[in-house]
């Protein structure tokens, strides 16, 4: 075969190779640097920003001829130009934009094409597509459960997005940071916490970086917990209790009372408050239903099945108490019940119930009264205002048994015994009160209304206290009634000390002086003698002159009028005169009786003191003898001067002299 080509062939070699030069000489015509097959633009340039430089020969006129879009770029100078602000997301980043540029020179042209892409720039901020999310949890789900994943979006293509969540009380958190899962991190219970309100942010920068945040965006999510049905009927009221992650209402029961051998049409009121359950779980508040357990064997009440409203269907004949079991469940789910107890007590209604005194009371107290201050009758008393009622039933209308009580109220409370107390702190200004008085043992009351009146100023009495007004008009009282009481005790004992002192002088001078006597029939004919000599002596045991003169005037008051006139005829002067004549002896009988105790009162004188019992010694100025059958009588000095008295100063003042002068020693009559 032969393989050398044939004139044709030969021909068609040429012309290629003709072609091929021309083409390499029109491509030379123009250029871009580098010959790149496409040229990067930054987005969000300016107009006029040079795109490319065209490298073209002497003499060619460059032009665009095509580009797709229109308009975009042009050619200044031998540089292709944007016309328009180029942006990454308007731009299709798989399909780079073309530009047919014509370079022509007589004779030759050629047709460059250039091939222009966007290059993206971060120059757009992170988008959540709604301003706030809805998420729901059911309550007591396990740490880490998923609640939702909430993502945002960035136009800017190579961007990556980091996200942060703000939780108030760390009950949730994210999985990542760039993983916006949202987690449960705690034990969430519907009686605590109903709604949890975040916010979620998101940035184009690393959490924590130390490159500065271009863009950012948030929004808000709001997680609603779910109440599960985990919880039984709650009878109320009831004490809440919890258990760990438990919790429990604890109810005490119910009380009532119902007649004896009487039917009652209306409900049972029991305490502490009608009977009623709720479901535990308030967020669901399912349906209860009630029901007899125990208790109402013979089918003397009746329990509505809706309400818990218990009814008499026929009278009570028993004594009682009566105990009824009842329970309450959910109709949709009778597994959640709960179980409770009403102590019926049978009672014997009375004829009247008990009623108050008055229908209406008004009371005062002040404003800046204390907390258990009474309140007042009047503002002007200081009488606490007291309240009282009555029962019919009984004959003298007192009932042991009535409880007072003030409905629908806290400022103020009432004793037993009927007194107000203010229970606390009330402004100025009048308080309308409702009071109950009831009869404890069947629940049968009344009721009256309280105007309390709070006055501004003024402190009131407190119970068992009061005002010092009157503590200081009672301590002036007592005062006065303390000085009347010692003074009149005074003079008791002034007087009482007198009359002793008087009756003891006169005792002892009346036996004396009947002693010396003879008897007690007066004094006899025979010495007299006074102790005024002695007057000044150191015995306590004798009569002194100040002595003598009183017991003179009871003496004298105490002798018949004869014997009075028988001791002035034998006294001569206010002093005392010693006079001596002869009697026969005493008579001893008579000396006997004028003892006056068991020990015998002997009559001896002497010149010597005797301090021996049963004697009693009075002293003389002249020595006398006791052998002798002389008698001596004693006339006190009454102190008293007469007329008659005063004619005979001169001859008692010799006498007196006279007297002076004799021998000192004294003669001594012991008794």
């Amino acid at each position: 075969m032969d393989l050398r080509p044939k004139g044709s062939a030969v021909f068609f070699v040429l012309l290629v190779l003709f072609s091929l030069g021309k083409f390499s000489e029109a491509q030379n015509l123009c250029s871009v640097p580098g010959n790149l097959p496409l040229i990067l633009v930054l987005e969000n340039n300016k107009i006029g920003d040079v795109v490319t430089e065209l490298i073209v020969q002497d003499g060619v006129m460059a032009s665009i001829t095509s580009q797709d879009p229109e308009g975009f770029f042009s050619i200044r100078e031998n540089n292709l130009v944007a016309e328009t602000v180029l942006d990454y997301e308007t731009f299709n980043p798989d399909k780079p934009h073309e530009v047919n540029i014509a370079c022509t020179k007589p004779g030759s042209s050629f047709t460059l094409n250039v091939k222009i892409a966007v290059e993206d720039v971060n120059d757009n901020p992170p988008v959540f597509t709604q301003s706030q999310y809805s998420l729901k949890v059911d309550e007591l789900s396990k740490v880490d459960t998923s609640v939702g994943l909430i993502t945002a979006t960035d136009p800017d293509k190579n961007d990556r997005l980091y996200y942060q969540l703000d939780s108030p009380e760390g009950e949730f958190a994210l999985e990542t940071s760039f993983n916006p899962n949202i987690l449960v991190k705690t034990l969430l219970d519907y009686d605590k916490v109903k709604e949890v309100t975040m916010t979620l942010y998101v940035q184009d920068t690393p959490i924590g970086s130390t490159a500065e945040v271009s863009h950012t965006a948030s929004t808000t999510v709001v997680v609603s917990i779910i109440d599960i049905d985990n919880r039984p009927p709650w009878f109320q009221p009831c004490t809440e209790t919890e258990f760990g992650t438990s919790k429990v209402c604890v109810s005490s029961g119910y009380e009532g009372n119902v007649p004896l051998n009487e039917q009652m049409t209306d409900p049972l009121s029991l305490k502490p408050g009608p009977l009623m359950a709720i479901d535990g779980d308030k967020g669901r508040n399912e349906p209860i239903g009630y029901a007899f357990l125990a208790g109402n064997e013979n089918n003397i009440f009746k329990i509505d099945s809706d309400t818990g409203s218990i009814t008499m269907q026929r009278p009570v004949d028993v004594s009682g108490p009566i105990v009824l079991t009842v329970m309450a469940f959910q109709k949709e789910n009778a597994d959640q019940f709960a179980t409770t107890t009403v102590i019926l007590t049978v009672v014997i209604t009375s004829k009247f119930p008990p009623t108050f005194v008055k229908s209406s009371y008004e009371g005062f107290i002040s404003e800046d009264a204390g907390v258990d201050s009474l309140v007042l009758e009047s503002k002007t008393s200081n009488r606490p205002l007291r309240v009282q009622a009555t029962d019919e039933d009984f004959s003298n209308g007192y009932n042991p048994n009535l409880r007072f009580e003030i409905v629908d109220g806290a400022d103020f409370s009432i004793t037993p015994e009927g007194f107000i107390l203010m229970a606390s702190t009330v402004s100025q200004g009048t308080v309308n009160l409702e009071m109950r008085v009831v009869d404890t043992t069947n629940d049968e009351s009344s009721t009256a209304s309280l105007t309390v009146e709070v006055t501004p100023g003024g402190q009131p009495l407190k119970t068992g206290e009061f005002s010092s007004g009157d503590m200081a008009a009672v301590g002036a009282s007592l005062a006065v009634v303390i000085v009347l009481c010692l003074v009149c005790i005074g003079l008791m004992v002034h007087r009482i000390k007198g009359h002793n002192a008087d009756w003891k002088k006169l005792s002892e001078a009346s036996v004396f002086r009947s002693t010396l006597g003879g008897g007690s029939g007066g004094p006899k004919e025979g010495v007299q003698y006074s102790n005024e000599g002695f007057q000044h002596d150191d015995d306590s045991g004798s009569l002194n002159s100040k002595l003598a003169a009183d017991l003179e005037n009871k003496l004298e008051s105490g002798l018949k009028p004869q014997q009075r006139r028988g001791s002035e005829q034998k006294t001569m002067t206010p002093s005392a005169v010693l006079q001596t004549t002869s009697s026969p002896p005493p008579d001893t009988s008579s000396l006997a009786e004028t003892i006056d105790s068991e020990k015998e009162v002997k009559p001896i004188l002497t010149k010597e003191r005797r301090n021996e019992e049963g004697y009693k010694a009075v002293w003389f100025k002249q020595d006398i003898d006791p052998n002798t059958k002389e008698e001596v009588v004693i006339i006190p000095d009454t102190g008293e001067v007469d007329g008659d008295h005063e004619e005979d100063d001169d001859s008692e003042s010799e006498n007196r002299s006279g007297l002076d002068s004799d021998d000192d020693e004294g003669l001594t009559s012991d008794l």
